[in-house]
């Protein structure tokens, strides 16, 4: 008897046996759908295309479009840089940028050669960061636009002041590496450039900070050197930012999904950073 009371316990219950079957019933979210989700919550504005989090454990690869930057599994700390494999001495995320958009990778190491990149330690440091606002993308970037529909608030003048100096519109992030090696190779080259920032990976404060600014240009700067710009702004005075907004909803309709991207007067688009002798060629009219 006690034996058989003993096998009689083990027996589960209906309930159990119910609460089992739920359990089973459950879908399992994997890892990578579950930082997705995360992720989505944290920057509505990113449109991503995929995130592993299998490719370096620990942390999950976010790919956004052609660029690629890094979370932990909560998606509460974004990582905007470069991984290397101690072991292999690879660089990992050179790897992936050169899977997913080799041409543009590809220009951006011929300029890590330019002098003047070289001599202001201007090698990219961070991805290239993916532009997202939440409207359906054009399926394929476009080769010509125009820029007429955009407001004056979304954008910040600089450079050369002189007649008839070429004129650019670039669609950047202020933590976008190549951006900030764009930034100064269009310096040396002695062009106007309308400048149009695309709020990205956490940039949206910086560049409402910008954008605000009494002096523009000057909070750019600071910007670009990761510097606070918290001084230049406008001490908390209500400021327009809808042209941000345009700025993002331009970039996506047109198949825009990286920085920087250039227009030229006539609206030709170029996607990318590019050699300073190409780009002077290039503002000049050339393909």
């Amino acid at each position: 008897m006690p034996v058989f009371g003993l096998a009689l316990g083990t027996l589960p219950s209906i309930a159990d046996a119910r609460a089992a079957t739920a359990t089973r019933a459950r879908p399992v979210v994997s890892r990578d759908a579950a930082a997705m989700r995360a992720l989505t919550q944290r920057l509505p504005r990113t449109s991503v295309t995929k995130v592993d989090c299998d490719h370096v454990p620990g942390i999950c690869e976010v790919q956004a479009g052609t660029n690629l930057f890094y979370i932990d599994p909560s998606a509460r700390y974004l990582i905007v840089g470069r991984i290397y494999d101690m072991e292999t001495h690879q660089d990992l995320t050179a790897a992936r940028l050169l899977a997913i958009n080799p041409d543009m990778l590809v220009g951006a190491a011929a300029t890590a050669k330019a002098q003047e990149t070289e001599s202001a330690g201007l090698a990219p440091s961070h991805p290239q960061s993916a532009s997202g606002p939440a409207t359906a993308p054009a399926s394929a970037p476009a080769q010509k636009v125009s820029l007429a529909s955009l407001p004056a608030n979304g954008a910040i003048e600089w450079g050369a002041s002189i007649p008839n100096a070429p004129r650019v519109t670039v669609f950047s992030d202020f933590h976008c590496g190549y951006c900030r090696a764009l930034h100064q190779t269009l310096k040396a080259l002695g062009v106007r450039v309308t400048e149009r920032p695309i709020s990205i990976l956490g940039t949206r404060t910086i560049s409402k900070t910008v954008i605000c600014a009494e002096d523009k240009a000057a909070a750019m700067e600071r910007a670009y050197g990761d510097q606070d710009i918290a001084q230049n702004d406008r001490s908390g005075r209500a400021c327009d930012t809808s042209g941000l907004d345009a700025n993002e909803a331009f970039a996506r309709a047109h198949g825009f999904t990286g920085t920087p991207v250039l227009v030229r007067e006539d609206g030709a688009v170029l996607l990318g950073f590019r050699p300073r002798e190409f780009l002077e060629s290039w503002l000049k009219g050339g393909a």
